[in-house]
């Protein structure tokens, strides 16, 4: 006799799991499915455990538009990233940070990228225009950066991985690029090193006004000598920076140190000296930062400091986080220092 029981939702081949089809499942109500998996705590754990095992192998994940239209929120967090943060061998990092501090709430990440030749500030305005994130993390700050400034005019919850400098608190996580360029001076001076050479960021950005602060000051403090800028920045192709490294060393034969602000830099700037006939660690001294411990295997005779780019993710997460649930901006802005200590600033 064929067997007149309605076939489970769950297992119609291309359709989308739903509240129904784990209630079908279950034996439970869809309201009671729907408390279990918020985690309600009129719901019994047993049932709640039940509830998850069937979402996990049924492949379920809330629907989007419905979560917006019944709590005006879309669970989503909207990752903004200059392309040049590949360039620095940051995304990877960061975008895992983000996610370890996601992976325990309802949130999910969204990782839009632009490109150096694009307006950055298209895809925030995008964000508002459609709303399509409850809150945003922003790379590559500016001291007066229009993003940000727009974000608090419109009130969208945010956090930037770098500090402006137009006097509003907002939420931060940056690394202390002015202590790492002075460290840095430092070390090459302990070394007899004197005359410095610094492959920087953009000066567009606010973290090459730290680095370039933390430069001087190292070259004041050590009697040190800065070599002229080279015609390259960290944000550049390796090869061009392969190119600036090999004309301002021939122009500048006695530069003797070198300060990098990335570690593919790095590497760029190791394969010049050595076809210049030159050897880092011997004829020229070199430190780095780097964001995982690449160079000791590919450069080890480079000298380095670490940033903690994971951190930084985890960092903003919670930051973003904590600004969505009402948290005053001073309460989430924090540095991480060279020696590697994490320092909030309230």
């Amino acid at each position: 006799m064929r067997s007149t029981a309605p076939a489970s939702p769950g297992l119609v081949p291309g359709e989308r799991p739903t509240l129904k089809t784990i209630a079908f499942m279950t034996g439970l109500g869809i309201t009671t499915v729907s408390r279990a998996l918020k985690d309600a705590p009129d719901i019994s754990q047993e049932t709640k455990e039940r509830v998850q095992l069937v979402a996990t192998q049924i492949g379920y994940h809330p629907n989007r538009a419905g979560v917006r239209l019944r709590t005006g929120k879309t669970n989503v967090i909207s990752l903004i990233l200059n392309i040049d943060e590949e360039l620095m061998g940051l995304t990877s990092h960061i975008v895992y940070g983000i996610s370890e501090v996601l992976a325990s709430t309802n949130y999910h990440l969204i990782v839009t990228p632009y490109s150096r030749d694009r307006d950055p500030i298209l895809p925030v305005r995008y964000i508002l225009d459609t709303g399509s994130a409850d809150g945003v993390i922003l790379s590559s700050i500016e001291p007066q950066d229009p993003r940000v400034k727009l974000l608090i005019e419109r009130n969208l919850p945010f956090a930037t991985h770098g500090r402006t400098e137009f006097g509003v608190a907002h939420p931060f996580h940056d690394f202390d690029n002015e202590a790492y360029a002075y460290e840095a001076v430092r070390r090459l001076a302990e070394r007899g090193r004197r005359r410095i050479l610094i492959l920087e960021p953009s000066p567009r950005f606010s973290f090459y006004r730290h680095m370039h602060a933390g430069y001087l000051a190292g070259l004041r403090d050590f009697g040190c000598e800065g070599v002229p800028t080279m015609d390259a920045t960290v944000h550049d192709p390796l090869h061009v920076v392969h190119r600036a490294v090999t004309t301002l060393l021939r122009d500048h034969p006695q530069t003797d140190g070198i300060i990098c602000g990335s570690s593919a830099g790095a590497v760029a700037i190791s394969s010049a000296i050595a076809a210049m006939g030159r050897q880092v660690g011997q004829d020229i001294d070199m430190v780095s930062k780097q964001p995982a411990d690449l160079l000791r295997f590919m450069r080890p005779e480079v000298m380095t400091v670490f940033e903690d780019i994971r951190l930084a993710g985890r960092e903003l997460a919670k930051a973003v986080l904590g600004r969505i649930d009402g948290i005053a901006p001073e309460e989430l802005q924090s540095i991480f220092k060279p020696d590697g200590r994490l320092v909030f600033q309230h």
